[in-house]
C-alpha cells in the first residue's frame, strides 16, 4: 500500500483542523496515512508535547518512509514549507492543497516551485478529486 506524509499547520495554527480531518479521510482512502495524528482535532497550537529535536527526527523518518507528501497549505506553516522542501530534496512528489478564500495568497515559494503540483480547492469533492488523481500516479516506494 502507499505511504503518504499528510503536512498542515500545526503551531501556525490550528483553524483549519476540521478540513485537516476531512482531507487525511480522504487520502486514507488511496494510501496509509503516516502522520494522521496531525489531523487530529484534540492538537492544538501547543503540537507535539515532545522535545523539538525529537519531533523534527520523527517527521523526517516519517517523510523518508513516505511515498509522496500531501500538504494542506492554506494556513501559512514554517514547518510545512520546511517539510514540503524536505520531502523535494528526496525526490518525493508533493501535492499541495491550497483554499484561495477571504484573499488568501499562497507563498509563491511554494506555488513556483518545480518540485510541487500545487491544487486550489473549494470543497471537499474537488480536493478528493486532485488527491486521487496525485496518488494513481504515485508509485510505491521500493527500498535498495
Amino acid at each position: 500500500m502507499k505511504k503518504v506524509y499528510f503536512a498542515c499547520s500545526i503551531r501556525g495554527g490550528r483553524d483549519d483542523a476540521e478540513w485537516y480531518g476531512e482531507l487525511v479521510g480522504i487520502a486514507k482512502k488511496y494510501s496509509e496515512v503516516l502522520t494522521e495524528i496531525f489531523a487530529d482535532k484534540k492538537l492544538t497550537a501547543d503540537g507535539m508535547q515532545k522535545p523539538t529535536g525529537e519531533i523534527w527526527s520523527n517527521d523526517i523518518k516519517w517523510i523518508g518512509q513516505a511515498d509522496a507528501i500531501i500538504a494542506e497549505v492554506t494556513n501559512p506553516s514554517l514547518g510545512v514549507g520546511y517539510e514540503i522542501n524536505a520531502a523535494e530534496k528526496m525526490g518525493k512528489p508533493v501535492l499541495c492543497l491550497f483554499r484561495p478564500e477571504n484573499g488568501r495568497k499562497l507563498s509563491a515559494m511554494i506555488s513556483g516551485s518545480p518540485g510541487t503540483s500545487v491544487f486550489e480547492y473549494t470543497d471537499l469533492a474537488t480536493a478528493e478529486h486532485a488527491i486521487a488523481t496525485f496518488m494513481s500516479n504515485v508509485r510505491v516506494h521500493q527500498l535498495a
